[in-house]
């Protein structure tokens, strides 16, 4: 071959290559898949009780997108955190709103994900029993049938009321139901005990609080993460999603936005009442933080000891590999939010 033709293939070849590197990281992806591990009432496909909810009522995403084409895809699952692992394990989903034990399983069992920010924490805890109970106390629940959806993070804070009252699963006939299907049966009296937000069933006459719990470190974390072949491919657009929501948790967070906020939650068909009775009272800045701070590692933590010494999970996870917090620190500077939000301890005081 000549010396200017194989100049020409060199410069070609070199020419290429650098093509294909810059389309590797300028292009973006077509469809952003996210992952609500949930539904509203009867599977409708609305959310309610977190930022994230509120981000996919408002659009949010939407609009931060549509400028470059990019189609944002809300995935939801009645089927709650299992299915979102099933949709991963398929290929699925690119982001996902997920619960502390699900996302622990996905993580033990090969699924690769990093979690990028907090999405909830802090809420009270109540365990409703039908109107006719005889039950006074969480011992009177002994030998009843208590209704939880196993594999969610209902089943980590079922288990920490356990060990809070001195019970174990054994004490008790515990059944599997979604969320839906346990309000359902406690209103006709099939099951004797759930967790769940009473007051719509109050209010109806079908159905008591037996518990009203408010330690923090009880309730159910959740949080939102990316899977790691999609952070590696399009890390710019990771960045652009995680402002986008963190600009809506501080939406999420203000005072004047409290009212609004919980009519878009009851689209979800969870009435408005329940939005209101176990939300009003409560700081919104601390409920809707995106911090990964000490208490949500913690909690994390303390979920995983849980899961294994339930044998939920058979392998190990190593949670401080398991968080990617640049994109929630660039977006907390970029926003000017780096004191917005307080930070807590383990234990759930402000440090």
């Amino acid at each position: 071959m000549p010396i200017f033709s194989k100049k020409i293939a060199a410069t070609f070849l070199a020419l290429s290559a650098l093509g294909l590197s810059l389309q590797i990281h300028a292009a973006n992806p077509k469809e952003i898949r996210i992952s609500l591990s949930g539904a509203g009432e009867g599977g409708k496909p609305k959310l309610g009780g977190f930022s994230i909810a509120t981000a996919q009522a408002r659009g949010v995403l939407e609009q931060e997108f549509k400028k470059d084409g990019i189609h944002v895809k809300w995935l939801f699952f009645p089927g709650a955190g299992p299915a979102t692992n099933e949709a991963l394990a398929n290929g699925k989903v690119d982001f996902a709103f997920q619960g502390d034990l699900p996302s622990l399983v996905g993580r033990s069992t090969g699924l690769k994900t990093k979690v990028l920010f907090s999405t909830g924490r802090f809420g009270p805890v109540y365990v409703a029993v039908p109107a006719d109970s005889s039950a006074k106390s969480f011992a009177d629940l002994k030998g009843k049938k208590f209704s939880i959806f196993k594999g969610t993070n209902g089943q980590i804070v079922f288990n920490r009321i356990l060990a809070k009252y001195g019970l174990t699963e054994r004490d008790l006939r515990v059944i599997n139901q979604d969320s839906y299907s346990a309000r359902t049966a406690l209103a006709t009296g099939d099951i004797d005990a759930t967790i769940t937000s009473p007051f719509s069933l109050v209010s109806r006459g079908v159905a008591k609080t037996l518990l009203e719990i408010k330690d923090p470190k009880v309730a159910a974390l959740t949080h939102f993460w990316v899977t790691e072949n999609f952070e590696k491919q399009y890390p710019e657009v990771v960045q652009r999603v995680v402002t986008t929501l963190i600009q809506q948790a501080k939406w999420s967070s203000e005072e004047a936005n409290r009212t609004t906020q919980y009519k878009l939650w009851a689209q979800s068909g969870i009435p408005l009442v329940d939005y209101q009775r176990t939300w009003d009272g409560w700081n919104l800045k601390d409920r809707n933080t995106p911090l990964l701070d000490e208490f949500h590692r913690s909690q994390i933590d303390s979920a995983l000891q849980i899961a294994k010494q339930a044998k939920l999970i058979r392998r190990d996870v190593d949670t401080k590999t398991w968080y990617e917090p640049k994109y929630l620190n660039n977006a907390l500077k970029d926003l000017n939010l780096q004191n917005y939000w307080r930070s807590f301890n383990a234990n759930g005081q402000p440090k």
